[in-house]
This record gives structure tokens, sequence and C-alpha cells, in this order.
């Protein structure tokens, strides 16, 4: 069995007013050092059997079709420990 991780995250130029509301709370708590927070969503996959090539495909395709909003979210895949 293997895993396989999709982050996703807001392309740079999306107004991230979530990840703004985080970095306002931070401040208030005194971690001022904090300078930015964007948001986005992690996915931890359980595959049966290798991640290997093809694999990889269908879940980028997955990613792609079902995970992410292809107009303002980009994602990028990790094999899992």
């Amino acid at each position: 069995m293997a895993k396989v991780i999709v982050d996703v995250m807001l392309k740079p130029e999306i107004h991230d007013p979530q990840g703004e509301a985080v970095l306002g709370a931070a401040r208030r708590l005194g971690f001022g050092k904090v300078s930015a927070v964007r948001q986005g969503k992690r996915f931890e996959l359980e595959i049966d059997g290798p991640a290997d090539g093809t694999t990889l495909a269908a879940v980028e395709e997955l990613a792609r079709e079902l995970l992410a909003n292809p107009v303002i979210e980009e994602f990028a895949l990790h094999q899992g420990e």
C-alpha cells in the first residue's frame, strides 16, 4: 500500500481572505514575525499497490478534475511515508 499526498493552494494572484484573517489573528496573539499566510488543502490518498508512474498519473488527473479548481488553485503531488 502506498500513500500519495495532494497539496492544493490558491494561485498566488488569487486573494486569500482566510489567510489574511489568520495573519491578523497571529499578530494579535503576539506572533508579529509572521508576515504572510496562505491557506490550502491537503489530501492523503491511500493507494492499493505501488505509487508507480501510472498510478501517479491517475492521481494527478483526480486532483485536476476533483480536488482542485484549476481556475484559482494549483496542486502538487508528493509520495507519503
